[in-house]
């Protein structure tokens, strides 16, 4: 157990750190890992060369249909990521939330493996992101009738491990009953999360829903500082707990499925980035959407960059890397946890 001294002394080294200071790194450390994502590949191109590169040229469609939109989409969703992350783990007060733990991911997840399995995907490219959309949208609309519209959170919890569990058992089923052999290694290789092969139309389809995603997360953003002090202290400063729980999972549905139906079930981001940043904000749930939305921004682009550099004979997966990171973050938090309640 913490002396209360060395617990007031760390606050107040936490509180000099400007917000500005802590901000102007992350948008730095985004830039700076945007323009190396656009970089980095078999054919060295710049931002800078591509200004006076002829349009139709061989690097001109490398960059404007390869790397471009891979960079992207490693912003759009890590920032999801991140900020859905610190969103869960605020509105559940629960450390090991994560943009998951209502089933939306898993919903999403099986909405793309069942354009997979009925083989739409290989006459509608753009099938697999709205069929993504479209199971994270069921998978919100099952959590309310099994959960209830005066749900609590716990209850909300458990209604979101039934959904994954239902999501995963689906998604088990269309592999053992697909006759394609091609289609169980499209899905099983679409599960392992990934930004390559990806255009400008997945990032324009995906962008509405993205936004107003994020719209709606943040728009809670102050009520998660009041709600950290409890359910009756936020009713008492008039937070609106019903209405607030209907924009966090809408929210959620929104932007978090459309992530997973264009890059596949990427894990970790949005438990690791709140927790290695929250300190930073003092342990404020408010302020820590937007920090984490810039960090975990960052962490995918830095990921989608070690996958293109390690040296393997096929690239490695980003869902496989971020696991692999991840993993044992998530071993060492249950540890510390368990040493503070000893």
């Amino acid at each position: 157990m913490r002396h209360p001294k060395s617990d007031s002394q760390s606050r107040g080294l936490i509180k000099e750190m400007s917000p500005w200071l802590l901000h102007g790194s992350l948008w730095i450390g985004l830039v700076t890992a945007f323009l190396i994502s656009i970089d980095v590949g078999n054919i060295k191109i710049s931002f800078l060369e591509m200004l006076f590169q002829p349009a139709h040229s061989d690097a001109s469609v490398v960059f404007w249909d390869i790397r471009l939109p891979r960079a992207l989409l490693g912003l759009l969703v890590g920032a999801t990521l991140g900020l859905s992350g610190a969103a869960m783990q605020g509105f559940l007060r629960n450390p090991l939330a994560e943009p998951g733990v209502l089933g939306v991911t898993g919903g999403a997840a099986l909405g793309a493996v069942l354009v997979f399995y009925t083989g739409i995907f290989s006459v509608f490219s753009m099938a697999l992101p709205l069929g993504g959309i479209f199971g994270a949208f069921l998978s919100v609309l099952f959590l309310y009738l099994l959960a209830g519209s005066m749900s609590s959170v716990q209850t909300l919890i458990l209604a979101g491990v039934s959904m994954n569990v239902i999501a995963f058992s689906g998604t088990s089923l269309a592999l053992n009953l697909s006759k394609d052999p091609y289609a169980v290694l499209d899905i099983v290789f679409w599960q392992m999360g990934s930004l390559a092969d990806r255009s400008f139309h997945h990032v324009f389809l995906i962008l509405p829903f993205i936004l107003i995603g994020w719209v709606l997360l943040l728009w809670d953003r102050r009520a998660l500082d009041a709600l950290s002090l409890g359910e009756e202290a936020a009713a008492s400063l008039g937070i609106n707990l019903k209405k607030m729980q209907l924009r966090m999972i809408i929210g959620t549905a929104f932007c978090v499925g459309a992530a997973v139906s264009v890059c596949g079930s990427i894990g970790f981001v949005g438990l690791v980035v709140p927790h290695l940043l929250r300190p930073l904000v003092a342990n404020q749930p408010g302020k820590l959407l937007v920090v984490s939305a810039l960090g975990g921004a960052i962490l995918l682009l830095l990921s989608d960059i070690a996958v293109r550099l390690i040296p393997v004979a096929v690239e490695l997966k980003l869902g496989v890397l971020t696991s692999l990171v991840g993993a044992p973050f998530f071993m060492i938090l249950i540890l510390q946890m368990r040493r503070k309640l000893l």
